[in-house]
């Protein structure tokens, strides 16, 4: 049962030990009275969403800082522009930490356990066919994100992702630039700045309930006279929900700082965790087998 006391305060034998947080001095009274929200409510959301998280006391009385107000306002602010509650969470505990600006490095750090394997280009073509065709084929209108480093390696796919695009329910591709007229009828485009990492990244992610999928790589640096089809990358893929989540937050927070259209909404809607996170999709041994197919087209 909840022991906080409304205003109550801390009796001697609630000293904070000498490494705890001594901002944290706020009750679980003075946290509602600040921000309007009612303890009752502040508890229910640290049961089912995580937040706010408190310091315990000895007592095990529940003990907050400014810094717990800012980011409950935080979420408020966000409720009342009709974000929903857990997505307004999420953006408040994110709000204070950098936007990745590579999806590798994202991947890297947050699922270590992601083995990375030097590929030709030939091999990454092979693996980026059988997702998005494994994609297109099965996926339940996806999130999909494309990087092709130079607007010229995009164009040998467009066709592809404007089929990609007319299925999926949000579809983003980014190169170094994007010259002449606009297309609205395929993929929005996002450019990138020269010092962007993603412009020397690889990617297709697809995130999608029933077939999630991304892979993610970055190329080798010292390849200036390597013919086109054997640059070498160090790359990952996966198809667990987790990471591909992440690869797709990733990917979102750089299209909206790039100013694509619609991304901010993406990067709202990606904020929550995927619906299955199960490990092995049903579509695992279907997308194996489109790889082993096209690599072997390729060999």
């Amino acid at each position: 049962m909840d022991q906080d006391m409304g205003d109550a305060q801390p009796q001697p034998s609630e000293t904070p030990s000498p490494g705890a947080n001594r901002e944290a001095a706020l009750t679980i009274g003075d946290l509602g009275e600040r921000t309007g929200v009612s303890p009752a409510v502040l508890r229910m959301w640290e049961t089912r969403h995580g937040f706010p998280e408190p310091r315990r006391i000895a007592s095990g009385h529940r003990r907050y800082s400014e810094a717990d107000v800012h980011l409950v306002r935080h979420v408020l602010r966000r409720k009342e522009a009709g974000t929903r509650l857990e997505v307004a969470i999420a953006d408040a505990l994110s709000s204070g930490a950098p936007v990745p600006t590579s999806i590798f490095a994202e991947l890297r750090r947050k699922h270590r356990a992601l083995a990375p394997q030097r590929l030709r280009k030939s091999t990454l073509i092979a693996l980026s066919w059988a997702i998005e065709d494994e994609c297109c084929a099965v996926a339940d209108t996806p999130i999909l994100f494309g990087a092709f480093q130079r607007q010229q390696f995009f164009a040998s796919s467009s066709a592809r992702w404007h089929e990609l695009a007319r299925v999926a329910r949000a579809a983003i591709v980014f190169a170094d630039a994007w010259d002449g007229v606009a297309d609205h009828s395929g993929p929005v485009r996002a450019a990138l700045t020269e010092d962007a990492p993603l412009r020397r990244e690889w990617a297709v992610v697809c995130d999608a309930a029933d077939s999630p999928a991304c892979l993610s790589a970055w190329e080798l640096p010292g390849q200036q006279d390597v013919p086109d089809w054997e640059r070498r990358f160090e790359a990952v893929w996966t198809v667990d929900p987790t990471a591909v989540r992440d690869a797709a937050r990733a990917a979102a927070g750089v299209a909206a700082a790039a100013g694509a259209p619609s991304a901010q909404q993406l990067v709202d809607e990606l904020a929550t965790a995927p619906i299955s996170t199960a490990t092995t999709p049903p579509g695992t041994t279907a997308l194996f087998n489109r790889v082993v197919s096209y690599v072997d087209r390729l060999a």
